[in-house]
């Protein structure tokens, strides 16, 4: 007889999710993705990471889409998978994320996330299916990880003084992404001011009101437009599903900028006015992702993030950075088996 395939709901993701634990498996993620490209041998104990190009369905339209993203993640560490600080231990992950982004699902007559997803979790030596986790919080808790591991080492570390350096933080769209960037930064960092713009202002005041509870020690602004919004910032978050540039270069800060560009779709690339990228340097988390999602971006391309992490390469000179966050599965596997574990944690 085989044993039931265990199923993580919405609600117990929810309840074991917390941003060190996210932050980590997304760092851990990007640094295996970076070894692996060093061609390790075979058997040895390095981590590295096997995920193919996501596949793309669009259904009818281009903002409705099904994406199928399978990954393998070898010899990661984990330390904060669990609540009751288990000790680090190396995992291998073999999963694959299946979700859908429907760009109109907020404004049904009875709302839905505008991308939902499940993450199945096999046995990375027989194969067989262990688990299947809700991965539609997770999508949004990781790719706001993704962005705060990005923003640590291309913008901190250009200080001596590192992530207790205050900073003020820009989000342009307030919908799951922006809400999720927006409390990640402020769980992350020490964040004095954070502004808030959206297309619908009701969104970012909804935002702004949730922001002024969960994270008091900021200062919450609603901005009438996008050049309000990021004229002061130090980290600019971009989550729209705009096919035109939102933000440009005389818009923003010219000394020591980063911006985090979150998008979904064909084209990640447009929300960020093409002047931007003419002064920017710009990093990745995959380039296996970004031959086929960044194809016909203008702009330097100086490597994956977790190569900065690997080496030490830290960007201290450049004045402008943008990481380009396309999202991956290595993302997904080593979140959803940091969720497991403390999903069975509890049980315990």
């Amino acid at each position: 007889m085989t044993s039931a395939v265990l199923y993580i709901n919405a609600e117990q993701v929810r309840n074991v999710l917390h941003w060190p634990m996210v932050c980590e498996a997304v760092e851990e993620a990007m640094k295996s993705v970076a070894h692996s490209h060093e061609h390790s041998c075979p058997g040895s104990n390095r981590p590295l990471t096997n995920q193919p190009a996501r596949s793309m369905t669009f259904c009818g339209k281009k903002s409705q889409i099904l994406l199928t993203m399978p990954g393998y993640v070898a010899n990661y560490r984990l330390t904060a998978a669990t609540n009751n600080g288990a000790a680090k231990e190396h995992f291998s992950t073999l999963g694959c994320k299946l979700v859908t982004s429907f760009a109109g699902n907020t404004v049904r007559d009875i709302p839905l996330p505008n991308i939902m997803a499940n993450i199945l979790l096999f046995n990375s030596e027989t194969g067989k299916l262990n688990c299947i986790v809700d991965g539609t919080d997770i999508t949004a808790w990781r790719t706001a990880a993704a962005s705060i591991v990005a923003t640590k080492y291309l913008y901190f570390l250009r200080y001596p003084e590192g992530v207790v350096r205050p900073i003020k933080v820009a989000i342009i769209g307030t919908g799951v992404q922006g809400e999720s960037h927006a409390l990640g930064m402020c769980s992350s960092f020490t964040v004095t001011d954070i502004y808030l713009w959206n297309r619908t202002a009701s969104k970012a005041e909804s935002l702004a009101q949730e922001l002024k509870t969960k994270a008091p020690n900021a200062r919450v602004h609603v901005s009438k437009n996008v050049a309000d919004a990021v004229i002061n910032a130090d980290v600019i978050c971009v989550g729209t599903y705009a096919q035109t540039p939102l933000v440009t270069h005389e818009m923003i800060k010219k000394n020591h900028v980063h911006i985090n560009s979150v998008g979904a779709g064909q084209v990640h690339f447009q929300e960020i006015g093409p002047d931007i990228y003419d002064h920017a340097k710009v990093y990745i988390d995959s380039w296996e992702n970004a031959k086929t999602e960044l194809k016909g971006l203008k702009a330097d391309i100086i490597g994956e993030v977790g190569e900065v992490i690997n080496f030490g390469k830290y960007p201290q000179e450049d004045k402008i950075t943008v990481f380009q966050s396309m999202g991956m599965a290595a993302e997904d596997v080593t979140v959803a088996q940091a969720v497991f574990n403390a999903a069975q944690d509890r049980t315990d």
